[in-house]
C-alpha cells in the first residue's frame, strides 16, 4: 500500500513540475513579433497550438468573424468581446488589434491578433499559444467564444437594443 501511495505522490509531483515548467516558459517567452505579413495575419507555426482564419491548412483553419453594417461598430463589438472573454488589449492600430489571454491557474499566455477587412465584411482572427506544442484545443475554443460574444453584440446592434 505504501508503494502505491509513493508512486502516486511521485507521479503527481512530476506532473506539477511539468506543468509548472510550461507555465514558466509561457510567462518568460519573448514577446511575439506581432505584425501583418503582406497585409495578412502571421501564419501559424507547425505546432498544433494555433488557429487562424487566414490559413488554408485545415488543421489550423477557423472562419473569420462576419459582420454587416458599420466596420467601426464591428470593431467596437470585437473589442467588447475580447474584454468580456477576459482578454487584455495590448496594441491597437487602424484595422489591427493584438490582445493577450492568460489561463486562470497556471497563467499560460496566449496571443490573439485581429485584422479588419472592411470591404469583405469580416474580421480575421489568429489565436496562438506562446509556449508548448499542444494547447488541448484552448485556442479553438477561445475563437468560438469570441465569435459567440461578437455575434451577441452584433445582434443587439441589429435589434436596436444598443446604439453604435
Amino acid at each position: 500500500m505504501l508503494i502505491v501511495k509513493l508512486f502516486f505522490f511521485a507521479a503527481f509531483t512530476l506532473l506539477l513540475l511539468w506543468v509548472g515548467y510550461f507555465a514558466y516558459l509561457s510567462r518568460t517567452a519573448p514577446l511575439p513579433d506581432v505584425k501583418l505579413v503582406e497585409g495578412r495575419l502571421r501564419p501559424c507555426p507547425e505546432t498544433p497550438n494555433c488557429v487562424s482564419s487566414e490559413t488554408d491548412a485545415a488543421a489550423w483553419r477557423i472562419a473569420p468573424l462576419q459582420f454587416a453594417g458599420s466596420p467601426q461598430v464591428a470593431w467596437t463589438d470585437l473589442r467588447a468581446a475580447i474584454e468580456a472573454a477576459g482578454g487584455r488589449i495590448v496594441e491597437e492600430r487602424p484595422g489591427f488589434l493584438w490582445a493577450t489571454f492568460s489561463s486562470r491557474v497556471f497563467r499560460f499566455v496566449d496571443d490573439v491578433e485581429c485584422r479588419l477587412a472592411a470591404d469583405a465584411g469580416v474580421i480575421h482572427l489568429r489565436s496562438a499559444s506562446r509556449a508548448g506544442r499542444s494547447d488541448l484545443g484552448v485556442n479553438r475554443e477561445r475563437a468560438a467564444r469570441l465569435r459567440e460574444l461578437f455575434q451577441q453584440r452584433q445582434a443587439l446592434h441589429a435589434s436596436g437594443t444598443i446604439g453604435p
